[in-house]
């Protein structure tokens, strides 16, 4: 079922920097995101946004994109150029360590989002292997699959690639049981399953597929609640048919499009989907004020939305979805 309601805004909170691509709760209902400049920033009191209390918790000096956070209250953070980091936020902006830098002899390019399972294990995305970060456009527009999974075990130094061949792999999520991850492929427009455990261990399906817009971060509060899932911009139909194109014709295209000025669509959303792979709620709002939405997480029966387009965050209302 999906049930397609309206995405209510309470409030925006503008932050000291720009382009929070991700954000994630703490037990506390503290929000935590990265910025364009390095920065990791921990907001609290999003109660009152003229009270809200927004410090620096760490600096990576590359470009945070996915965080996790674990249960020691450390974070995992990506760095888009190329690094899986761990960084301390009580211990003041220097701390940070890099876990792996490569995978199967490779340097990482296009870190973008991770998760770790209770045995300590990371998994992590790779979005592809040809296009920056700043030229992200020109990944969804060629369509080259070379999106990544990879899995770091605990005391490893290098990752090992679990799946390959994806459309622009971006968010990850766990399922209830740890039985499965689920992947976000965004120049797909789908969520692929990745079995854990079971008779299909090691093996990927497809979750959910023709979503009604590009899947970005995906974020699991608890066991018990759904999966969220960013949409940073609705279906594109001429996108659709160039994706059925031959190579040469959709690197051409890519070409165009990096030249071109980018606007994001107006359009913000988000989806909730169980373990089943069914959409249980559809929050969406045209000609929003808030555009390019990345990431959203729960906290305090309101819903947080970050942006790598926006220089701040969003709270919506929080539908029940339990």
């Amino acid at each position: 079922m999906d049930r397609r309601t309206a995405l209510v805004p309470i409030r925006y909170l503008t932050l000291p920097g720009h382009g929070p691509e991700d954000v994630v709760a703490d037990p506390r209902g503290r929000v935590l995101t990265g910025v364009a400049d390095g920065r990791i920033l921990r907001i609290d009191g999003l109660d009152d946004p003229a009270a809200a209390r927004v410090e620096c918790v760490g600096e990576i000096g590359g470009r945070p994109l996915g965080l996790e956070l674990l249960p020691d209250g450390d974070l995992l953070v990506c760095d888009a150029e190329g690094a899986l980091l761990r960084v301390d936020p009580e211990a003041g902006p220097g701390n940070v360590r890099v876990l792996t830098g490569s995978a199967a002899g490779e340097r990482l390019r296009f870190c973008s989002n991770v998760v770790a399972l209770p045995d300590g294990t990371v998994y992590f995305t790779v979005s592809n292997r040809l296009h920056p970060l700043r030229d992200w456009m020109g990944d969804i527009v060629e369509h080259t699959g070379t999106g990544r999974l990879l899995r770091l075990e605990p005391g490893a130094r290098e990752a090992e690639i679990v799946l390959d061949g994806l459309q622009f792999a971006n968010g990850i999520a766990r399922g209830a049981d740890d039985s499965f991850l689920v992947v976000a492929e965004t120049g797909a427009r789908r969520l692929t399953r990745f079995h854990l455990t079971g008779p299909r261990a090691g093996q990927a399906d497809p979750f959910l597929e023709n979503l009604p817009g590009f899947p970005d971060n995906l974020w699991r509060g608890a066991p018990d609640g759904p999966i969220w899932v960013a949409l940073a911009g609705p279906r594109v139909p001429p996108l659709d048919l160039l994706h059925r194109a031959r190579p040469a014709v959709r690197r051409r295209a890519a070409r165009v499009a990096l030249r071109a000025p980018y606007r994001p669509s107006g359009t913000a959303g988000v989806l909730a989907v169980d373990d089943d792979g069914r959409i249980v709620e559809h929050l969406t709002r045209r000609r929003s004020g808030y555009r390019m939405v990345t990431s959203v997480c729960e906290t305090g029966g309101r819903l947080v939305l970050g942006s790598l387009w926006e220089p701040g965050i969003a709270v919506c209302e929080a539908p029940l979805t339990k």
